[in-house]
């Protein structure tokens, strides 16, 4: 009965404080500008036209582009209220959301003798084996990153793709057990649960910070000075700050009540690095539907960014579609993941 009563004064209490009600734009006019984006996307994306890839293909990015953006925007007029809700949440609690992100990041490593460096450590150790194995044993370096153009010393490819998967592999990871490593708080009526799972992929962002370093260092070792078309990294970075953040609000609500979802993700990590092409080139692939077909994961959209950044010299807005594609995706999973985490919220502390 207790319990019952905390949450139903949680229920209240979320029902007469909603941030959503105290914005300064008109439900109507928010929609509006919301639609008349995704028109505009929508027609340029339909005018957009590359005379060197196949038409086919590029048909089917259109319609699929086109059918994302409505889901999108008919989503964000039906459930406005739910959606908007979780990010006027976490503007308003940036100072202590960066506050606990530091004693978040602090709090992992405390008690250890060498402390952060068994953070740097496992990530380090990985890119060298991989570099050993793949570059020094069985010398396939040539297959694996020759695109048609210069090729880059095998190591800088592989760091500058496994970057960003260590990013993501831990923002993931961490994000999703967020609601169960803080249950202490989720039990509590007054503390604001949705800014949990922002907590975890900000802490896993100091430690992608010093891997860009050790990975722009890498880059001067081997001859790739920084240019301006190195600064997209901060681009890429937040592209994927963003689509780990859309993916933890859903996985950190389901796994509450499903605990054997953390097995699964372990899995899919394991099978997700081996798919996306880090360790390897995707104009390896011998078909543009295959290349399409990969393409849908989102972070070879990422991955290959860094790498664009590093060595290739090429602009994000050149990858038209890619650039689209990502965008669309992130947007339509972070408002599926806030509707999700809005929907289970109130039964959090009962399961807890």
């Amino acid at each position: 009965m207790e319990r019952l009563k905390d949450s139903g004064m949680t229920d209240k209490r979320q029902k007469t404080k909603n941030p959503a009600e105290k914005r300064n734009i008109p439900k109507s006019a928010a929609i509006m500008i919301f639609w008349g984006l995704g028109l505009i996307l929508a027609a340029v994306l339909v005018v957009h036209h590359n005379p060197l890839a196949d038409q086919v293909t590029e048909r089917m990015k259109k319609v699929s582009g086109c059918v994302l953006i409505t889901f999108t925007c008919i989503m964000f007029s039906i459930y406005y209220d739910r959606i908007v809700t979780i990010p006027v949440e976490l503007f308003q609690s940036r100072g202590l959301i960066w506050k606990l992100a530091k004693n978040d990041f602090k709090k992992r490593y405390a008690g250890s003798y060498l402390g952060i460096v068994w953070a740097l450590a496992q990530p380090v150790v990985t890119v060298l084996m991989y570099w050993i194995v793949f570059d020094k044993v069985f010398d396939a370096r040539v297959e694996f990153v020759t695109a048609g153009g210069e090729t880059p010393p095998y190591v800088l490819y592989l760091t500058a793709g496994l970057v960003p998967w260590f990013y993501f592999s831990e923002a993931i990871s961490q994000g999703t057990m967020a609601l169960v490593e803080y249950s202490y708080l989720v039990k509590k009526v007054v503390f604001n649960i949705s800014i949990l799972p922002i907590i975890k992929v900000i802490a896993a962002t100091f430690i992608h910070v010093f891997f860009v370093g050790i990975l722009l260092l890498l880059a001067v070792a081997y001859g790739y000075t920084p240019t301006i078309y190195t600064v997209q990294i901060v681009y890429y970075s937040f592209c994927l700050f963003l689509f780990v953040l859309a993916l933890s609000y859903l996985t950190s609500a389901l796994v509450v009540f499903i605990r054997d979802l953390q097995q699964v993700i372990s899995i899919a990590l394991q099978i997700g690095m081996w798919v996306t092409p880090i360790m390897w080139n995707i104009n390896m692939l011998t078909t543009d539907n295959l290349k399409t077909l990969f393409k849908l994961n989102p972070l070879v959209y990422v991955v290959n960014g860094y790498r664009s950044a590093i060595f290739e010299k090429v602009w994000f807005w050149e990858h038209f579609y890619s650039s689209t594609y990502f965008w669309i995706f992130t947007i339509s999973m972070f408002c599926v993941g806030t509707l999700v985490f809005r929907r289970m919220r109130s039964h959090f502390a009962d399961v807890l």
